[in-house]
C-alpha cells in the first residue's frame, strides 16, 4: 500500500473540519458546497442530532469528557464528541442518529464517511496528548448498536487520503459531479442547492425528476407601505412601530422578506439582524419603482467566478438570451391564444397577431448577435401589447382601455398596475439571485442602461406573463378595482393610489403562492419557489449540467 505523507499546514491556512471530511467521504460535492462554496442548511435532521448531542452532555457519570481539538500539521480542527477511559486505553467515540451499515452477514458496520470521522479524531489525539489510540467506537442510537473501528496505519492512511483531497477541492474552481449513488441525495441536507435530479434529467439519465427541492417557503413577505413607519429589533423579532404609535412584532424565522416602500425607517441593529437572519431587505420607491436590495451574501466566490467566465462568452450568452427570448414569447402567444376563445370570432387582430407572433418565433434560433435578437424581441413585444387590450373583457370599465406598453411614467390604469407588478417581480428574482449567491449586475441579454441589475432583468422575462399580465388581466375582468379610489391622476401621469399597491401587493402575493407543474421536471412548485429553481438552472447551464433553463412556458 501507499503511504501518504502529509505536508505541514502553515498557520495561515485554514485546517479542514473533521466534519468536512465526513461531508467529503459522503459525498465530494456536498464537501464542495459547504466548505469551498459555503453554503449550509439546516434540515430537521441536523437539529435532531443537536438534540442528541445535547442530552449527552447531561451523563453524569463522570466518565465521559469532550475534546475540541486543533492540529496545524494534520491541518484539522474538531470537537470529539466524547472520550472515555477503557482498561488503560483512550478510546474516542462518535454519536449518530440512525442505523449502522450491515455486511452480507447481517453484521453492523459503520458508514465509510463515519468511519473517516472517528478515524480522524484519532489521528488528532494521536497527535494533541501523545498517546495511542488503537480503536474508535460509533454508537447507533436508532438500533442502540456499538460498532468498534479498528485505528491501525492502514486506517491512517485513509484519513491523510481525505485529508489531501479535500485540500486539493479547495483549490479547486469546479463543482465535482453529482453522486452516483442516488440514494444519497434523498437524505443529503443541500440537494435543493445541488439539485441532482434536475442534472440527471438534463444529462439523459432519468425519465422524470424526483423533486428534492422544497415546495414552498412558508415564511412571510412582509410589505411596509406606510410612510413614517420605523422597524427595529426586539430579541429575536423584528418591531414594526405605524406613525399612530400601534406597534407589530413579528419573529424573524417567520420572514423571508422585508419590502420598504416609501419612507420607512429601518435602524441599522435591524438590517444587521435581517443580514444574521437571511431575510431579503428591498426597497421600493413611494411611485412603485424598484430602488434596490440588501446584498448580505458571504462566500459563494467561486460561483461567481464561473459565472464571469461564462458571461463573458459571446455565444454562451447568445444561447441563453434565445431560450429567454423563446421562452417569454410562447408565453405571450399563448395567453394571447387563451383570451381568443373568450372573444368575438369576427375580430381578426388577435388572430393576425397569434400568427406573426408564431413566425417571428421562428427567426429566433437563427439569430447571430445580441442585437438582432433585440430587434426580434422588440417585434415580439409590439405584437404583444397590440393584442393585449383584445383580452380585456367588455364589462371591464372604459379607464382600463390602452394602447401599447408605457412606463416611466405610466399613462393609463392598465400600464400602472402592469409597472408596479413587474416592480415586485423584479424584487423577487433579486432576492433569488442574491440567495443563490450569484452576481446580479452580469447578466446575458439586458445592457447595464438603468441601476436595475441586467441579471435580474433578464431572468424576469420568464415570469412577466404567469406573475404579472394574467393576474392583472383577470383582476381588472373581475372588476376588482376602483378607478377613483385605487389610481391617482397627475396631468398625463397615472399612479397608484396607497390602497392601491395594497391591493396589488395582495393580488401578487396570492399569485405566488400558487402552484405551477414544471412543463420539463414534472413536478410542481408554488411560483415563488419556482423564480429560485430558475436561478439556480440557470447556473447549471455553464457547468455543463444545462438544458432545463428557460422552459416555464404556460400551456
Amino acid at each position: 500500500m501507499a503511504t501518504i505523507a502529509l505536508a505541514s499546514v502553515s498557520d495561515s491556512q485554514d485546517t479542514i473540519r473533521v466534519n468536512a471530511l465526513h461531508a467529503l467521504t459522503y459525498c465530494p460535492r456536498l464537501y464542495y458546497l459547504e466548505e469551498v462554496e459555503e453554503l449550509y442548511t439546516q434540515d430537521a435532521a441536523v437539529f435532531a442530532g443537536r438534540r442528541l448531542h445535547v442530552e449527552l452532555e447531561k451523563d453524569e457519570d463522570g466518565e465521559w469528557q469532550q475534546l475540541v481539538l486543533e492540529n496545524q500539521n494534520l491541518g484539522l480542527r474538531g470537537k470529539v464528541d466524547a472520550l472515555r477511559t477503557r482498561n488503560g486505553q483512550t478510546i474516542p467515540y462518535e454519536h449518530k442518529r440512525g442505523r449502522p451499515y450491515r455486511d452480507g452477514n447481517n453484521r453492523p458496520q459503520a458508514w465509510e464517511s463515519d468511519r473517516i470521522q472517528i478515524l480522524a479524531y484519532a489521528c488528532l489525539i494521536e497527535a494533541e496528548l501523545g498517546i495511542t489510540v488503537a480503536e474508535g467506537r460509533i454508537r447507533y442510537h436508532a438500533e442502540n448498536v456499538l460498532v468498534h473501528v479498528a485505528f491501525d496505519d492502514a486506517a491512517r492512511q485513509d484519513v491523510y487520503r481525505a485529508i489531501a483531497q479535500a485540500r486539493q477541492l479547495r483549490q479547486s474552481s469546479e463543482r465535482p459531479p453529482v453522486a452516483t449513488n442516488e440514494r444519497l441525495c434523498g437524505r443529503c441536507s443541500l440537494a435543493s442547492v445541488c439539485l441532482p435530479e434536475e442534472t440527471r434529467l438534463a444529462q439523459g439519465q432519468a425519465n422524470q425528476a424526483l423533486r428534492l427541492f422544497p415546495e414552498d417557503d412558508e415564511r412571510k413577505i412582509i410589505h411596509v407601505t406606510e410612510s413614517g413607519t420605523q422597524i427595529g429589533k426586539n430579541g429575536e423579532q423584528l418591531k414594526i412601530t405605524k406613525r399612530d404609535g400601534s406597534v407589530a412584532k413579528v419573529p424573524a424565522h417567520q420572514v423571508g422578506q422585508l419590502v420598504i416602500h416609501s419612507y420607512v425607517q429601518l435602524s441599522t441593529q435591524a438590517l444587521h439582524f435581517c443580514a444574521w437572519q437571511d431575510i431579503g431587505v428591498h426597497y421600493i420607491s413611494g411611485g412603485g419603482r424598484y430602488l434596490g436590495s440588501f446584498d448580505s451574501r458571504q462566500g459563494s466566490i467561486q460561483r461567481r467566478i464561473r459565472q464571469y467566465k461564462a458571461l463573458t462568452d459571446s455565444e454562451m450568452c447568445l444561447k441563453l438570451a434565445q431560450q429567454l427570448v423563446t421562452c417569454r414569447g410562447q408565453s405571450q402567444r399563448k395567453f394571447l391564444m387563451r383570451g381568443q376563445r373568450g372573444t368575438d370570432s369576427s375580430d381578426t387582430v388577435l388572430t393576425e397577431v397569434i400568427e406573426q407572433m408564431q413566425r417571428t418565433l421562428k427567426q429566433v434560433p437563427k439569430a447571430d448577435a445580441i442585437s438582432s435578437l433585440l430587434g426580434l424581441e422588440g417585434n415580439l413585444a409590439a405584437l404583444y401589447f397590440k393584442a393585449l387590450p383584445k383580452l380585456l373583457s367588455d364589462s371591464a370599465p372604459a379607464e382600463f382601455q390602452f394602447s401599447g406598453r408605457n412606463r416611466r411614467p405610466p399613462k393609463d390604469r392598465f400600464n400602472a398596475l402592469l409597472s408596479f407588478g413587474y416592480s415586485m417581480l423584479l424584487k423577487d428574482v433579486m432576492n433569488s439571485i442574491l440567495a443563490v449567491g450569484l452576481e446580479p449586475v452580469l447578466g446575458f441579454y439586458h445592457q447595464p442602461r438603468t441601476q436595475a441589475p441586467p441579471l435580474a432583468l433578464d431572468l424576469m422575462e420568464i415570469f412577466r406573463v404567469p406573475l404579472v399580465d394574467m393576474p392583472v388581466m383577470a383582476s381588472i375582468n373581475r372588476n376588482q378595482w376602483d378607478v377613483e379610489a385605487d389610481f391617482e391622476i397627475r396631468g398625463e401621469q397615472v399612479w397608484l393610489s396607497n390602497e392601491g399597491r395594497r391591493k396589488l401587493i395582495s393580488l401578487y402575493e396570492k399569485r405566488k403562492e400558487e402552484s405551477w407543474k414544471h412543463p420539463v421536471t414534472q413536478y410542481s412548485l408554488t411560483y415563488r419557489r419556482l423564480i429560485e429553481l430558475e436561478v439556480r438552472l440557470l447556473e447549471k447551464e455553464w457547468m455543463g449540467e444545462g438544458g432545463l433553463f428557460g422552459q416555464l412556458v404556460i400551456r
